[in-house]
């Protein structure tokens, strides 16, 4: 934490973010996961430095890792308050792309991404707009997915909409699964997502 400060004060993140676009593969691993650890920080100076739309072409490269390191930056920008609105208003649809990607770790990072940027209202609506409910399901199913328990926080914020709700009383055989789960965390998570499924005004 004290160095990710340092880089904060030298005033080093809009030069690391422009470096993203003209570093080696390996290089830009490495800017990432500094990003990432600095942006858990504060995330204004990222934010002021387009640091959104360069991310948003990372999450669409080739290698596996970058994918997952991009979208974990997003993930902790999406921790802050400013950082939401962005990440809703630009990136979902590309987050929800990920979910079904071939890489287990590209899938935990776009969902947990996901997870905070529906916080928001405007990401939730976001996030049904892009169809994101069938790709989460999915991964929620899925026993040894690295993704699931932020597939099923995602979920119970897509079922505070009406419309989610709708959609998720079709499948909340998904969640009675999770209730057997060996992880408490899954069990709690699914409990409180079939409590939100199946409220009513």
């Amino acid at each position: 934490p004290i160095g990710s400060v340092g880089i904060l004060r030298a005033g080093l993140i809009p030069l690391l973010v422009f470096k993203l676009k003209t570093e080696s593969e390996g290089i830009q691993e490495l800017i990432l996961d500094t990003l990432s650890n600095c942006l858990r920080v504060e995330a204004s100076e990222a934010l002021a430095s387009g640091a959104i739309t360069i991310l948003k072409e990372k999450l669409t490269q080739s290698s596996a890792a970058i994918r997952s390191k991009a979208a974990l930056v997003l993930l902790h920008i999406g921790t802050h308050p400013e950082g939401k609105s962005v990440v809703c208003e630009e990136v979902i649809p590309v987050l929800v792309s990920l979910l079904e990607d071939t890489d287990p770790e590209v899938q935990a990072s776009a969902t947990g991404a996901l997870m905070f940027a529906t916080i928001e209202p405007q990401g939730r609506f976001s996030a049904l707009g892009a169809e994101a409910i069938p790709p989460l399901l999915k991964l929620v199913a899925e026993e040894t997915s690295k993704a699931r328990l932020s597939a099923i926080k995602t979920l119970t914020m897509l079922a505070e909409l009406p419309e989610g709700r709708k959609t998720l009383l079709d499948h909340t055989d998904i969640f009675q699964q999770c209730l057997n789960d060996p992880c408490e965390a899954v069990k709690k998570a699914a409990k409180i997502a079939i409590g939100v499924i199946k409220w009513k005004p």
